[in-house]
């Protein structure tokens, strides 16, 4: 009985994990728009499904959690249970996040990457420095950046 119990609580936990809409990605979303930039949001026909879409600048930016997406800093740490589950998972969705960058570059795309250390934890930098870093990326020809914690 305990394991159904277990499995009921673990199913509730994980579907309140937001796929879309979190914080880091509001903060990003308020700031760009304050920069007068337009955007689609979570395109389901681009490969990745991007959090924000620049259709002018034929750029995206994905706004990464840390943990999720498996990230090198002090905000992502491997769970103590069930570790080879968490370790498939996020293995996975590294590989799916690899993928789709590699389509969307192949498809003539700019990709940006946003990681949650930038906007918040010790490393974070400073917001507004962080905007029109990546506001000024959207509107260039450069092809890639990365904004992460310092």
């Amino acid at each position: 009985m305990a394991d159904v119990h277990d499995s009921e609580t673990r199913s509730r936990n994980m579907a309140a994990i937001r796929g879309g809409n979190t914080k880091p990605e509001m903060q990003i979303r308020r700031g760009l728009h304050a920069a007068g930039l337009r955007f689609r949001l979570h395109a389901k026909d681009l490969p990745g499904k991007p959090d924000l879409v620049f259709p002018r600048w034929r750029a995206v930016v994905f706004v990464n959690g840390c943990f999720w997406h498996q990230h090198d800093c002090h905000l992502f740490k491997w769970p103590g249970t069930r570790q080879a589950f968490w370790r498939d998972k996020i293995g996975r969705n590294a590989a799916n996040d690899a993928k789709a960058v590699a389509a969307l570059r192949a498809a003539g795309w700019r990709v940006g990457s946003v990681w949650e250390c930038a906007l918040k934890g010790r490393t974070k930098l400073d917001s507004s420095e962080t905007m029109r870093c990546l506001a000024d990326w959207i509107r260039s020809d450069l092809e890639t950046i990365t904004i992460q914690g310092g």
